[in-house]
């Protein structure tokens, strides 16, 4: 997980003609579904942004190993397919664990190509315990709210406030959710989306997930592959580090892309007057965090809060020139307002964000091992923070209540399976969320799957965010099963798209349709 991506310069470039297609029998048209299937009834939910969206819910088991005991209750929607060419349901998950999928089903059916989208049902869900299906859990209301403790445990104090917010996460999870806790994990909600599959009336579903969604999608496949028509995986989790070593491969790729934002603040230093020399900059980054852990901007802003702020920016350069401006306000005009705004615009953690973290912390915690013993945490991190030291704390508290989870482990599940229709695979290649080698890692395990790299890449999810060049091969996939061949490590190649501007009176980069997809993808994973 350490090593950064090289670049490909020895992969190929795809031309045109070389494609591979799935076999006649997943390509094919398919029956067009009841109205209500199931028990599934759709009614209208629609938006002003995605007028033609559709709500129902689906009761599942909450142990699906006990069908007939508790029962509790999944929220579906649906933007329908318009075209007399029906290619069945697209089920499309924007990760997490955590993420709502209700309003991703309108973001994805509007992003493709109308004739593309035309052909599916676009199927969201919010998974188990999430957003408006019930029971939706929220361990610790508020648990996110500022100030909270430095995150670099420099004293024994420090590790002490910090270690009992993570026990006392856990221990809340404990009593609130008991009965549930131990259903909360990826296979149970791999069954579940075999459960939306019969309740659709399909045979088989076609799955389009981003980050932690990559996952579940592989698990998917591994548990369910012939019931797999089409599978899209972008920004792709190594399902070999699930979860305690994935999480610390992160920090050194985010300490990159911090690093990469203080080189483009370098770039600008006609705007922003923060100097030219990337590491000097960085320094004044880290003055600014030492000031703020003596003094919160606007009682809100601790050293922890602008981590909160900035690790977003690693997810997205889009958000640039925003965190660029809040940080040259504050060193050269001592005005916290931009910061303090910043964080609230990216760092603020609400209502539904408790909700994705508690989820995100009952998957994680029960899918896997995690290290019980404090003093291996203290190791490990301190190792981390030393090379990298941006997330390294953050992301070990984020994660602490894993060392307390009041339930078993699961053990990650061997994704390696060679029964599916190929499958299309992106990565960009200096992704911090889910590094290249996941990418990568994948197309080895998925036979016959197709590896498109976004080269020079830094965004985490890069498809249906104006790349063109991806979205081609994303367009004709989902049209007619094609996916590009190439003989290197990957099998298509397209140039990232440039780094953002400073902001003008013109420029709205929040607005773009990456910046509308990073707003709904799930926490991070």
């Amino acid at each position: 997980m350490r090593k950064r991506a090289a670049v490909l310069c020895g992969a190929a470039v795809v031309v045109a003609g070389t494609f591979t297609a799935v076999p006649a029998d997943a390509s094919a048209p398919q029956s067009a579904p009841p109205a209500s299937a199931a028990g599934v009834t759709w009614k209208k939910c629609g938006t002003a942004d995605y007028p033609t969206l559709q709500c129902a819910s689906l009761k599942v088991p909450l142990d699906h190993a006990n069908p007939r005991g508790r029962q509790i209750t999944l929220a579906l929607s649906r933007v329908p397919h318009t075209a007399k060419k029906y290619q069945g349901p697209l089920l499309v998950n924007p990760g997490g664990p955590g993420g709502s999928g209700l309003t991703f089903a309108g973001f994805i059916a509007s992003g493709l190509p109308k004739a593309v989208a035309a052909q599916y049902d676009v199927i969201g869900f919010d998974p188990r315990g999430v957003g408006a299906s019930k029971p939706a859990l929220n361990c610790k209301p508020g648990f996110f709210n500022p100030v909270r403790p430095d995150s670099v445990p420099s004293t024994p104090a420090i590790e002490k406030a910090n270690l009992e917010r993570a026990k006392s996460f856990a221990a809340a999870c404990g009593r609130k959710y008991a009965s549930v806790l131990p259903y909360i994990d990826t296979i149970s909600a791999v069954q579940d989306m075999d459960s939306i599959r019969r309740a659709l009336g399909a045979k088989r579903i076609n799955y389009f997930g981003y980050s932690y969604g990559t996952y579940l999608g592989a698990v998917y496949a591994k548990l369910f592959p012939h019931q797999v028509r089409r599978l899209v995986l972008d920004s792709i989790v190594d399902p070999t580090g699930v979860w305690y070593d994935d999480n610390l491969g992160q920090d050194y790729a985010f300490n990159d892309r911090h690093r990469a934002l203080m080189a483009w603040i370098a770039k600008y230093d006609a705007t922003y007057k923060l100097g030219t020399d990337p590491e000097k900059i960085e320094a004044k980054w880290y003055a600014m965090r030492a000031a703020l852990a003596k003094k919160p901007a606007g009682g809100k802003v601790g050293a922890s809060e602008l981590e909160d702020t900035y690790i977003p920016g690693g997810y997205y350069n889009g958000y640039w020139p925003y965190l660029a401006e809040a940080f040259a306000a504050y060193v050269n005009s001592k005005n916290a307002d931009p910061l303090i705004d910043a964080y609230e615009n990216f760092g603020a953690v609400d209502a539904s964000g408790d909700n994705g973290y508690s989820i995100y912390a009952s998957v994680q915690c029960r899918d896997a091992s995690w290290p019980r013993d404090w003093r291996q945490w203290q190791k490990d991190n301190w190792a981390v923070y030393e090379k990298a030291p941006f997330m390294a704390w953050s992301n070990a508290w984020y994660n602490a209540p894993c060392a307390f989870w009041p339930t078993g482990s699961l053990k990650p599940v061997n994704i390696a399976n060679g029964k599916l229709p190929p499958a299309l695979l992106f990565q960009a290649t200096n992704d911090a969320a889910t590094p290249y080698e996941g990418g990568v890692t994948v197309h080895r395990l998925l036979a016959g799957s197709s590896l498109v790299v976004e080269e020079g890449g830094g965004n985490h999810g890069i498809t249906l965010s104006g790349n063109t060049c991806l979205d081609k091969y994303l367009a004709t996939y989902l049209t007619d099963g094609k996916v590009p061949r190439g003989g290197g490590e990957a099998d298509a190649v397209c140039t990232a798209l440039p780094d953002p501007k400073p902001l003008t009176a013109k420029a709205a980069s929040t607005s773009s349709r990456g910046a509308a997809l990073h707003r709904l993808l799930g926490a991070r994973s």
